[in-house]
């Protein structure tokens, strides 16, 4: 008997990419199940299969870095406070990510793809389920989006949760409307602009050269670091919350286009995020 569970939850996460960089991803986690029928004349309860898978995925992949341990291009340092990274790029750049363990999903694969990460998590949920489920298969999606989005990726260190790692990220789209009237060439810009970005804020930058930005906070979770490329990066005199990003990208806007009502809704990955207006 087959029993599947599509839309069964979202995950947000970045990953490293041999030429991307750090790129900020949503994914929609899909699920299917091959076993016989029990005392109940099921192959297992919906509620097991939703509860079990989602609180897996959210503990394991959700606000992680997602890191291929088997690519050539990766060094990887365990210490005791967690882990410390190298990760060198195609073009030769290098980025260095430090953190707590649970901040980093280490994916026994060569490289991150939907179909790579799905295979990794069947592998780690061997026997989590009951006996009269015989087969497991997970498959990784990403939503359909018609209109301009981008990947970015950043941190909260003031953040209580999960959103404190200095490295997860979304895939979003973008509205904007000026005058009331939505202007999907000033959305293309946007998404152009913050295509793999990682968005850092001033506050927690440590160290800024012609090639290389350095930043560094401690939140509730411990000590995190990172060292990017500063062509990858924009810097902000901000929080990265989507709400603060949706202002933010209003007020850059307005002062581009004086006069103008500007209204923004940014996504923070799927279904989710703020609307903020400015005008100059």
């Amino acid at each position: 008997m087959h029993l599947f569970v599509d839309s069964l939850t979202n995950v947000d996460f970045s990953y490293l990419h041999r030429s991307r960089g750090i790129v900020g991803e949503t994914w929609l986690a899909n699920a299917a199940l091959d076993g016989a029928l029990d005392h109940q004349g099921m192959v297992c309860d919906f509620g097991i299969v939703k509860k079990t898978l989602r609180n897996w995925l959210d503990s394991e992949l959700d606000h992680r870095l997602l890191v291929p341990i088997l690519a050539p291009e990766l060094e990887l340092e365990r210490t005791d406070d967690g882990i410390r990274l190298q990760w060198t790029l195609d073009d030769g750049e290098v980025i260095t990510v430090g953190g707590p363990a649970e901040a980093f999903a280490l994916v026994a694969v060569n490289a991150i793809s939907p179909e790579s990460v799905a295979h990794w998590c069947v592998g780690e949920l061997e026997g989590i389920f009951p006996t009269s489920v015989k087969r497991l298969d997970l498959r990784f999606t990403t939503e359909a989006i018609d209109t301009p989005f981008y990947h970015y990726s950043h941190g909260l260190k003031k953040h209580d949760g999960n959103c404190q790692r200095i490295a997860h990220g979304h895939r979003s789209r973008i509205q904007i409307d000026m005058d009331g009237v939505r202007h999907p060439q000033l959305e293309a810009e946007w998404a152009k602009r913050w295509a793999d970005i990682y968005l850092g804020t001033r506050e927690d930058l440590r160290e800024e050269s012609a090639q290389q930005l350095h930043f560094a906070y401690r939140a509730r979770q411990g000590e995190f670091t990172l060292s990017i490329p500063g062509n990858r990066c924009e810097i902000l005199d901000c929080d990265t919350t989507v709400e603060q990003l949706a202002q933010y990208m209003a007020d850059q806007l307005a002062k581009a286009h004086p006069g103008h009502d500007i209204r923004v809704r940014a996504y923070e990955g799927i279904g989710k995020g703020a609307v903020a207006s400015a005008k100059c």
